[in-house]
């Protein structure tokens, strides 16, 4: 003898429908998480590219000091001048003379 369930149609229904609800909910919640949903993800992204484009100016920055370095190893009168302009000294009997830039150009 085979029993039949009334309602064992509404039931496969509903079970058919809760995994795609489950999966549409958690992505709701995930779109709406800012510490670590995809709103975190593009910001810390946009971040990533900002510090990869500051690391780059500094790096170019390094690579110009170590070759003032090198130049100023190399030149003895070249570090001798440097420390002076940066002391803001002059020798016995020498004449400073210096510019200003203007801001307005003719």
């Amino acid at each position: 003898m085979t029993v039949v369930h009334k309602g064992g149609g509404l039931r496969a229904l509903k079970a058919q429908w809760l995994v795609p609800t489950i999966l549409v909910a958690g992505l709701g919640f995930s779109l709406a998480d800012r510490e670590s949903g995809p709103l975190a993800w593009y910001e810390i992204r946009g971040k990533l590219s900002i510090s990869q484009d500051r690391i780059a100016t500094l790096r170019d920055k390094v690579e110009a000091l170590q070759a003032e370095i090198g130049a100023l190893e190399a030149d003895p009168f070249a570090l001798e001048r440097a420390i002076r302009e940066e002391l803001e000294l002059a020798r016995p009997g020498e004449v400073v003379v210096r510019f200003k830039r203007s801001s307005a150009v003719p």
